[in-house]
């Protein structure tokens, strides 16, 4: 059977699902993380409900088939089933690692008193973080294994590319594909990663544990 680290493993490498308007049920991952994966014009849910709960329910859903997995009406009762929140629905994002070290000062930090920290650990295992003046950039293990990063930038000091130095920097702290979730109204952080080279391969809607 598919896994969803496979599907993820092999959209880092460019190979997508059929676009065939279809849509996917793999178990999830971890008992952490559940959710949706829409890639174009096919869809993946990771969920252990059963499957034919989840094409019934998608079914019912009154609006164009290709966008019934991000639908809210599906979201919601998929939270509704499960008894998880959802926050948002991210653009997903994915670069390659860079050779060489970071031209970028950074410094590891080793307590858990950033706030950018502390959601990545809630969310996140294997959490390292390094800060740079104005900023930090967060990596650690999320769905299915793959390696995310997140990154803050202080208010003071938007605006002179920080942000693109420090999801740069990740990419050659990473040692394999790096992941990124985004808000698509987030205009600067989409630039920021674009800028970076990280590229878009989906949307995704990640199910939080209540």
């Amino acid at each position: 059977m598919e896994t969803l680290a496979d599907i993820l493993d092999a959209a880092a490498r460019g190979v997508f699902p059929p676009p065939d308007g279809r849509t996917t049920v793999v178990p999830q991952p971890s008992a952490r993380d559940a959710g949706v994966l829409s890639f174009t014009a096919h869809s993946v849910v990771f969920t252990d409900e059963d499957p034919r709960w989840v094409h019934e329910t998608l079914r019912a859903i009154p609006c164009d088939p290709l966008c019934a997995t991000m639908n809210a009406r599906f979201l919601t009762a998929l939270m509704d089933r499960t008894g998880r929140e959802q926050e948002t629905v991210d653009a997903l994002l994915v670069a390659e690692p860079l050779p060489g070290r970071p031209a970028l000062p950074l410094t590891e930090l080793t307590g858990p008193g950033h706030t950018r920290v502390a959601y990545a650990r809630a969310r996140r295992g294997e959490v390292r973080a390094w800060a740079a003046e104005g900023g930090v950039v967060v990596l650690g293990r999320g769905v299915a294994g793959r390696l995310e990063v997140s990154v803050e930038v202080d208010e003071a000091v938007r605006r002179r590319g920080l942000g693109r130095a420090l999801v740069t920097a990740a990419r050659q702290l990473a040692g394999e594909p790096l992941w990124a979730q985004v808000a698509p109204g987030n205009a600067r952080s989409v630039r920021a990663f674009q800028a970076a080279g990280y590229r878009p391969v989906g949307a995704e809607a990640l199910l939080l544990r209540a």
